[in-house]
């Protein structure tokens, strides 16, 4: 049974290291195995012990379980850009708990949150060009590419990006649900198929 709870401070070196993890996974195109290897936990480290020790105001992060162990996480802020709206600034999940619906879990989360704290504000997020499995995940939830950006690497390159949204957050509701509704689908007909033979 998949859980979603608030972070709390004792979830700071596993959502560190997934966070890491997933970089060592997905950005191997684009930063160096040096900083891979050496300075990606260490950094990310930092990063997040900041996020708990001075939390923002408009400042979400969630974490995931699967049968009672940390399985991934989502980390939200609300109202970060002018014209973009409430950013989903982290979302990963660890690579053995993939394909069983946390990663939807976590962005209905992050979206009923958005819709009580947020509403007037679109939803968005910033997706790497190279992580083009991330981008099929997002947009099979609703998420329309509306803008390129450049990701100021910390190996001090300069990486493609895209800005996907989703308009209001209802939409990641929708999208979310549909996407769910559609595995379940999947997951009857498979079972079904494998009884009749």
């Amino acid at each position: 049974m998949v859980i979603i709870r608030a972070a709390r401070i004792d979830d700071l070196a596993n959502i560190a290291e997934l966070h890491a993890q997933s970089w060592r996974e997905n950005y191997n195109q684009v930063l160096s195995a040096d900083y891979l290897d050496k300075k990606v936990f260490t950094e990310r480290e930092a990063v997040w012990t900041a996020r708990f020790n001075k939390p923002q105001s408009n400042q979400l992060v969630l974490v995931a379980e699967l049968a009672g162990v940390f399985c991934g996480f989502i980390c939200v802020l609300g109202a970060n850009h002018p014209q973009y709206g409430t950013i989903i600034d982290n979302l990963h999940v660890k690579k053995a708990s993939k394909g069983q619906g946390i990663g939807s879990r976590l962005l209905a989360a992050a979206a009923s949150w958005s819709i009580v704290n947020y509403d007037s504000h679109d939803l968005y997020l910033e997706v790497l060009e190279c992580n083009s499995r991330a981008i099929g995940f997002y947009e099979a939830k609703g998420a329309k590419n509306i803008a390129t950006a450049y990701w100021h690497t910390p190996c001090g390159n300069k990486v493609k990006e895209f800005i996907y949204s989703w308009g209001s957050p209802d939409n990641l509701t929708k999208g979310v649900e549909k996407g769910l509704a559609k595995n379940l689908t999947n997951s009857l007909t498979k079972n079904l198929a494998e009884s009749v033979s």
